[in-house]
C-alpha cells in the first residue's frame, strides 16, 4: 500500500485566464449570474465554443479557463464577436445602473439553499429554486436585498440507478475557483471572516460573494484551515448529517449571517427567513441591536420582531425542524448570557406550550414568534399553516391567525424557451417582461397565430426528445448496457407524440407512482397506435428515504416488464438543466400530490410559461390558478382519511381524464393538422397563469405588504435615540400586567326575534378596565352565522369604536351591527389590545372572550 501525501503545507498558488484587451468584458459578464436569464449574453459563450459550454456544465468562468489561448485569440480578431460582447457589456451595464426609486429598505434574505443556475449547484429542489427566483426578482424590481447563505463544498447529492433501479447517491466536489462567485474582501484585498462560538469554540467562517444581477449574496465557508477537520465539514452538504449537525448549520446560517452585515458595515432594516432554519438570525439581530444602541432584551426584540419576515414553506410537521432542550442548552447555554435572559426563557422562544420545559426547540415556532409578518406560500397553505400554529397563540379562531398568503410565483425568463419568448416579444412588445404582471398585456396573446404558437411548442418537444436521447445514451453507456441496446436510445420517444412530464422530489405524499396503479389501463393508454401517449419521468429521492427510492425503482421495474423503454423514460440526476428542457417540451404537466401537503409547486408554472397544459391535483397554487379552460383538474378538492381508497378515486381520475379529454383534443386535428382547441388553451393558460404566477407580482406583494411597513417600523423605532421603542415596551408592560384585570360588566343589544335586511342593531358593552386607558383598547364584535352545535361560519369582527366614560374605571362602549345577509347569526364580544404599532390584534398574545 502506498502511502498517503501530506497536503497541509502544500505551496499553493492560482491560475486565472488570460484574456485578450478587445474581449476582456467577458470576465465581468461571466461573473455575474445575470447571464442565467439572458440569452443574449448566454449565446456569447455558444458561439465561443458549444460543445465546451455542453461540457462545462454552462459554467462560463469555468469554461474561460478551460478555452484554448488561441481560441481566445482567434475570437478577438473576429470584429463581429466583439462587437456582441461590448453589446452585452454595455446592456449589463445600463441594468445594473439603473437608478433606485425613492427610500430604498435594505433587506437580509436568509436562505439554506439558493437555486439560480445549474452551473452553481447549491440547491436540492422547490426552495432553493424559489429562493433564487426572489433573488432574480428582486433585482430586476430594483429591491436592494442581500442573500445569506452556506457555500457547499459538495452541494447536494448527485442521483444514478443501478442495474436494479435503485437510486446510488455520489457528491461531486465543487471548485468554487472556477465557479460564479468571488472571495468577499475589504478595501486593503483582505478576506473577510466572521466567528461563531459551537459550544465555547471559535468556528471560522470564510465569505464568499454572488453577483445575481444587482443583487448579492453572501455564503458562509466552514472549509478552512484555521478550523479543526469535523468542524471544516460543517458547510460540506445540504441536508445530510444528524441532529447536532443540522443545528450547527443553522446557527452559521443564522449568527453568522447576521454577523456578516456586522462586519461589512450594512446596517439592515428588514430581515427576511425563508423557511425555518434560519430563526436564530432574529436572535442574533437582537443581541447586534442590544450591544449597538445600548438597549433591554425587550426594547431590541421589539425592534427586531416589527421589522422582520418569516416565510414558512412546510405543511407537514415533520418537516419543522425541532431539537430536544439539552442540544439547545449545550450550544446557547453561554450565549444567552449576552442577550441578559436565561436559558430557561430562550428555551420559550421555540415552544408552543411555554409550561413544558421538555418540550423540543422548534425552528420555525422561533421564527415565528420573532416576527411581524408571516406568510404562507399559497392560499391554501396558508389556511394549512394556521391550523398548524394556532396553539402558538391563546384563545383564538383559526382564521384569525396572523399567517398572510403571498402564493410562490417563477422567474419567467429563466425557464422561457427561445421561441415562446420571440413570439411574446413580437407579439407583446420587447418590454414584455417589465409588465409580465399586467394581465390586460396577456389579453394580446390571442393575436398571436395558433400556426406559430404551435410550431414553438414543438421546437421545444423535438428538442427535449433529442436532449433524452442523449441522456438516455449516457446513461446506458455508464450501466455497461450492450451495444445493440446503447443504439436503441437513438429512437427512444416519438417527436410527434403526446408527451407527458412528471419531475419532482420522490417524497412519498408526491405520489409518483400513481399513474401506475391500473397497469392494464395504463397500457392501454400508452399503446394505442393511432393516438400514442408517453411519459418523461426524472426527480431524487432524499438519500435517507428508502420509501422514496423504492417508488423510483417501482417505476423503472414497471418500464422493464412492460417493454416501455421508449414510450417511458426515467431520467437521471434532475436538476435545473433537465427541468428547462422538460418544461419547454412535454405537452401536459402531470402532478399528483396528496391534498394538502403540496405547499405550492412551481413546476407547473414554469411549464405554463411554455404553453404546456397542467393535469394536478387542486393544491397548493393550481388550487387558485384552476378555473376550468386552463388544464384539468384531478378530484375537486377532496381530503380522504383512507390513503389507498383515495389512491384508487385520483387514479381512476387520471385515467378518464387522459382517455376521455386529453387525447382526443390532442389528436383532434384539422386539414392542416393543427389541434385548435388544444392550441386554444394554450392561449388560455398564457392568459390566466402568466400574468399571476410570477416572482414579478411576488416580489411586489412582500415589498407592498411586508418590506415597506416593517422597514418604516425600523427607522421609526430606531429614531430620537430609540425614543419610540422605549415608551411601546412600557406600554406594553403596562397592558400585560393589568389586561386580566378587565371585566365584563353587561353586554346589551335589542333582541328582538327577527330582523330585515339594512336593519341595524345596537349593541353596548360596560366593562371595567381597571388601570388601561379605553385608547388602549379595542372592542368587537365577533360575528357570524350559526351552525351546528352554535359554531360560528364566515365570523366578522366589527369594532365598537364609541365609548364614555361611566365612573373610574368602568366605560360603555356602543356600536351598531348592519344587517346585510340573511340567516341565523350569533356574536360574542372580543377584547384584545391595540397599539399603532401592532401588527395584528392578537401580537400580545392577550385576548379576553364575553
Amino acid at each position: 500500500m502506498g502511502r498517503s501525501i501530506d497536503i497541509s503545507r502544500l505551496k499553493k498558488f492560482r491560475v486565472e485566464p488570460k484574456l485578450p484587451e478587445k474581449i476582456q468584458d467577458l470576465k465581468f459578464i461571466a461573473y455575474n449570474l445575470w447571464i442565467a436569464w439572458n440569452q443574449e449574453a448566454r449565446r456569447l459563450f455558444v458561439r465561443m465554443d458549444h460543445k465546451l459550454w455542453e461540457k462545462t456544465y454552462h459554467n462560463p468562468v469555468k469554461m474561460l479557463g478551460d478555452i484554448s489561448q488561441e481560441r481566445l485569440e482567434e475570437l478577438a480578431e473576429d470584429e463581429g464577436f466583439c462587437f456582441a460582447v461590448k453589446r452585452v457589456r454595455t446592456k449589463l451595464d445600463n441594468y445594473l445602473n439603473q437608478l433606485k426609486k425613492g427610500k430604498e429598505n435594505k433587506i437580509g434574505y436568509f436562505s439554506f439553499e439558493y437555486g439560480i443556475a445549474e452551473s452553481l449547484p447549491l440547491y436540492s429542489g422547490g426552495l432553493g429554486v424559489l429562493s433564487g427566483e426572489h433573488i432574480k426578482s428582486s433585482s430586476d424590481l430594483n429591491i436592494e436585498l442581500y442573500g445569506v447563505g452556506l457555500l457547499y463544498q459538495k452541494g447536494y447529492f448527485q442521483q444514478y440507478l443501478n442495474q436494479d433501479g435503485w437510486q446510488q447517491d455520489f457528491y461531486k466536489i465543487n471548485d468554487f475557483f472556477n465557479m460564479q462567485l468571488k472571495e468577499l474582501k475589504d478595501k486593503n484585498g483582505n478576506g473577510i471572516e466572521v466567528v461563531v462560538k459551537l459550544n465555547k469554540k471559535d468556528l471560522f467562517l470564510k465569505v464568499w460573494e454572488i453577483s445575481v444581477g444587482r443583487v448579492k449574496i453572501y455564503l458562509l465557508d466552514s472549509n478552512i484551515e484555521k478550523n479543526i477537520k469535523s468542524d471544516r465539514e460543517l458547510t460540506g452538504q445540504l441536508y445530510s448529517g444528524d441532529r447536532e449537525f443540522r443545528l450547527k448549520q443553522e446557527i452559521i446560517l443564522g449568527i453568522g449571517g447576521m454577523r456578516i452585515f456586522e462586519k461589512i458595515g450594512i446596517s439592515l432594516d428588514v430581515v427576511h427567513m425563508n423557511e425555518g432554519h434560519s430563526a436564530f438570525a432574529t436572535i442574533e439581530r437582537i443581541n447586534q441591536l442590544m450591544k449597538k444602541s445600548k438597549l433591554s432584551y425587550h426594547e431590541a426584540l421589539e425592534i427586531s420582531k416589527k421589522s422582520s419576515i418569516f416565510t414558512t414553506h412546510t405543511p407537514v410537521p415533520a418537516g419543522n425542524d425541532e431539537f430536544n432542550v439539552d442540544i439547545i442548552k449545550k450550544y446557547f447555554l453561554n450565549y444567552v448570557e449576552q442577550l441578559n435572559i436565561s436559558i430557561e426563557e430562550f428555551l420559550k422562544i421555540g415552544q408552543i406550550n411555554e409550561n413544558n420545559p421538555y418540550e423540543a426547540f422548534s425552528m420555525t415556532v422561533a421564527a415565528i414568534k420573532n416576527v411581524s409578518f408571516i406568510n404562507g406560500v399559497s392560499k391554501l397553505h396558508a389556511e394549512v399553516a394556521k391550523k398548524m400554529w394556532v396553539d402558538i397563540w391563546n384563545d383564538i379562531p383559526i382564521e384569525h391567525v396572523p399567517i398572510k398568503a403571498i402564493t410562490n410565483g417563477i422567474h419567467t425568463k429563466t425557464w422561457i424557451s427561445n421561441e415562446i419568448e420571440a413570439l411574446f416579444e413580437r407579439y407583446l412588445g420587447d418590454k414584455w417582461d417589465d409588465k409580465q404582471d399586467d394581465v390586460k398585456l396577456w389579453e394580446k396573446v390571442k393575436d398571436i397565430p395558433h400556426p406559430e404558437i404551435w410550431s414553438a411548442h414543438e421546437i421545444g418537444r423535438r428538442r427535449l426528445i433529442r436532449f433524452i436521447r442523449k441522456r438516455v445514451k449516457k446513461q446506458l453507456i455508464n450501466k455497461g448496457a450492450s451495444k445493440s441496446h446503447i443504439k436503441e436510445s437513438s429512437e427512444v420517444l416519438n417527436p410527434e407524440a403526446l408527451t407527458i412530464g412528471f419531475a419532482r422530489r420522490f417524497a412519498t405524499y408526491k405520489r409518483g407512482d400513481l399513474l401506475l396503479r391500473d397497469s392494464d389501463r395504463l397500457l392501454k393508454i400508452l399503446n394505442n397506435e393511432d393516438k400514442p401517449v408517453q411519459i418523461v419521468i426524472a426527480g431524487k429521492s432524499h438519500p435517507q428515504d428508502n420509501n422514496g427510492k423504492e417508488i423510483i425503482r417501482k417505476i423503472v421495474h414497471f418500464i422493464k416488464t412492460h417493454n416501455l423503454e421508449k414510450k417511458i423514460i426515467f431520467i437521471e440526476d434532475y436538476d435545473m438543466n433537465v427541468a428547462r428542457y422538460m418544461v419547454q417540451g412535454v405537452d401536459i404537466w402531470l402532478n399528483n400530490p396528496l391534498r394538502p401537503q403540496e405547499a405550492c409547486g412551481t413546476s407547473g408554472m414554469k411549464a405554463s410559461v411554455n404553453g404546456v397544459l397542467n393535469l394536478s391535483v387542486l393544491d397548493g397554487w393550481w388550487d387558485e390558478a384552476y378555473d376550468h379552460t386552463n388544464g384539468w383538474a384531478i378530484g375537486n378538492g377532496e381530503e380522504y382519511e383512507n390513503r389507498d381508497y383515495q389512491d384508487h378515486i385520483e387514479s381512476e381520475a387520471i385515467y378518464s381524464i387522459l382517455e376521455n379529454d386529453i387525447v382526443p383534443l390532442f389528436y383532434n386535428r384539422g386539414d392542416d393538422n393543427l389541434p385548435r382547441d388544444w392550441i386554444s388553451m394554450m392561449a388560455k393558460t398564457f392568459v390566466s397563469i402568466v400574468a399571476v404566477f410570477n416572482t414579478q407580482r411576488m416580489i411586489k406583494d412582500y415589498n407592498e405588504d411586508f418590506y415597506i411597513p416593517a422597514g418604516e417600523n425600523y427607522r421609526y423605532l430606531s429614531s430620537e435615540n430609540h425614543k419610540n421603542i422605549k415608551e411601546f415596551v412600557k406600554w406594553k408592560d403596562n397592558i400585560k400586567k393589568n389586561f386580566n384585570k378587565i371585566n365584563i360588566n353587561e353586554i346589551k343589544f335589542d333582541e328582538t326575534p327577527v330582523y330585515k335586511i339594512s336593519d341595524d342593531i345596537n349593541v353596548s358593552v360596560e366593562l371595567n378596565l381597571g388601570e388601561i386607558d379605553p385608547k388602549d383598547i379595542n372592542i368587537s364584535v365577533f360575528i357570524g352565522r350559526i351552525v351546528g352545535d352554535n359554531d360560528l361560519i364566515e365570523p366578522e369582527t366589527k369594532p365598537l369604536v364609541k365609548y364614555e366614560q361611566i365612573d373610574k374605571s368602568n366605560y360603555k362602549f356602543t356600536g351598531d351591527i348592519s344587517c346585510i345577509k340573511t340567516g341565523n347569526f350569533g356574536f360574542k364580544i372580543r377584547i384584545t389590545p391595540e397599539h399603532k404599532l401592532m401588527s395584528n390584534p392578537y401580537e400580545l398574545n392577550l385576548v379576553k372572550w364575553s
